[in-house]
């Protein structure tokens, strides 16, 4: 098997975890999402620092970061990105628990030409004609909702654009993937355990002996293991080819609101996903042109 093979399949599957991720939240929503979150936040802690110890790579850590520490922008701009990664952890289990599957697809779909927004306004990227289309169109499904159903899909863009920054600020983080979850589950680690303190002097927490309790231990390795497939995939593929297969996720959390959760999915639905796929296609379809013509 070749090394792109190899890559192909490790990013599919990480992207497959992350689609089916819904059901597993759906496993456990007897449990409050801020509770959830704030143990997904400590098992992947504790997942994180077996498998470094496990793959005897604890002194690579500690020089990876005592380097970061060394740089305050780097430190900053990799605590700003734990805390948002945390809210979008916690509004996709929110919504998941709350029956907002599709929502949430939706965002995951907008995501990547939310990011072509950001490098525009933060990293003075230029754009060609063919990907602004791309972003009207999104922009037209959003408001297509918006203005149908009276509702603007707050979940949708929030979900979008926190996973945008998070990648903003992770692009020039010169720590190994690995280790950056771990740091990120450090850095919010207190706001973790100060939720659970108060959960439990308000009487509103479920955790403990109980099934739901039991497949909650879980989430550590559930948040690290797509995120290693992830990063080996994209070390092996073209940013093309990870750009196409990223769409697995969205799609499989559509299928699951439609025919497992019973989402109503209505003509408003259709127009809005309709017009988000026609700006996705043409925005993949550029970037395959010009890394064709690159590469020749």
């Amino acid at each position: 098997m070749s090394e792109q093979q190899k890559g192909m399949i490790y990013a599919a599957l990480s992207y497959m975890i992350w689609g089916v991720l819904p059901l597993y939240w759906k496993l456990i929503d007897t449990i409050n999402p801020y509770e959830i979150l704030a143990h997904r936040i400590i098992w992947s802690l504790a997942f994180m620092i077996f498998l470094i110890i496990v793959l005897r790579k604890t002194t690579e850590f500690t020089v990876q970061t005592k380097r970061l520490f060394k740089e305050p922008k780097q430190t900053l701009s990799l605590f700003t990105a734990a805390l948002v990664i945390a809210i979008n952890w916690g509004l996709f289990i929110w919504a998941v628990s709350n029956g907002h599957v599709m929502q949430a697809s939706l965002g995951y779909y907008i995501n990547p030409l939310m990011s072509i927004l950001l490098g525009l306004f933060f990293m003075k990227e230029r754009y060609s004609n063919v990907e602004w289309i791309a972003i009207a169109l999104a922009a037209a499904g959003v408001l297509f909702m918006t203005f149908s159903l009276g509702v603007f899909p707050y979940i949708s863009v929030m979900l979008a654009a926190s996973f945008a920054v998070y990648g903003l600020l992770k692009k020039n983080i010169r720590i190994d993937a690995m280790y950056t979850i771990l740091l990120e589950c450090l850095f919010t680690l207190p706001f973790a355990l100060i939720g659970i303190i108060y959960l439990r002097s308000a009487n509103m927490s479920h955790f403990g002996l109980n099934q739901d309790s039991f497949t909650l231990l879980f989430s550590g390795a559930l948040t690290a293991i797509p995120l290693i497939l992830f990063t080996a995939g994209a070390r092996r593929i073209p940013l093309s080819l990870i750009g196409f297969l990223q769409y697995i996720g969205p799609t499989l959390m559509l299928l699951q609101s439609v025919f497992l959760f019973n989402e109503a999915f209505t003509l408003t639905h259709l127009v809005t996903f309709s017009l988000i796929w026609a700006g996705l296609l043409l925005y993949s379809s550029s970037k395959i042109i010009a890394y064709r013509r690159r590469t020749r």
